[in-house]
């Protein structure tokens, strides 16, 4: 049985024709199941004796609550063992030809998520305020106006550079590039849509 998320697609679910499938994905303010029910559904269904593969997109332990999932099937005493993925940032550095590291600009790089677990924005910008690191922002785009005005009035310059991937590495992938103080207006302009990722630096220029 393969319980997947919202952004595996039909290809590689075809893989497997016999398999049962279970949608248990989610969508900004939409999801199918509460993250509780996910992780019992998994243990129910390994305690059926079924093999369970719980399919994710990227890596399920970059912002993709594999660790939540784990902790429960490993305390209900089922052996499972993770895959690991290729996390967005990862598949954006690829895709676009940002270097999420270089010597001249950035010695770091900070996976940031826009949301904290209350569901409530992630406003820690102060942590977010050095010039000689790389910020991606997971899951913030719908944030977009709070997160720059936010890091503008900690100090960030706006000149910074920012971009805007939507649909990373998939054949409708667009990419919108300006900097933290013109990236909202180009944004209400361009209007992608999630999923998309945030990327802030000086690598951007690159």
């Amino acid at each position: 049985v393969i319980c997947y998320d919202n952004l595996v697609s039909d290809e590689i679910l075809a893989i497997n024709p016999t398999a049962e499938k279970i949608y248990v994905g989610k969508k900004c303010a939409k999801h199918s199941m509460p993250q509780q029910d996910i992780n019992g559904l998994l243990v129910t269904l390994a305690k059926q004796g079924k093999i369970v593969i719980r399919l994710k997109s990227g890596d399920p332990f970059i912002f993709g609550r594999g660790g939540e999932e784990m902790q429960t099937v490993v305390s209900a005493g089922i052996a499972c063992e993770s895959i690991a993925g290729i996390t967005t940032a990862l598949a954006v550095a690829n895709s676009v030809n940002i270097p999420l590291t270089h010597r001249d600009y950035a010695q770091s790089v900070k996976f940031v998520t826009g949301f904290l677990k209350t569901d409530t924005p992630n406003e820690q910008y102060a942590e977010l305020l050095a010039d000689n690191q790389t910020v991606i922002f997971y899951m913030g785009l719908n944030t977009l106006p709070n997160l720059t005005q936010g890091l503008l009035q900690a100090g960030k310059s706006a000149d910074t550079p920012f971009a805007i991937i939507a649909n990373v590495s998939r054949p409708n992938e667009q990419v919108l590039v300006g900097t933290l103080g013109t990236i909202q207006a180009l944004q209400n302009d361009a209007k992608l849509t999630s999923p998309a990722v945030m990327i802030m630096g000086d690598v951007v220029s690159l």
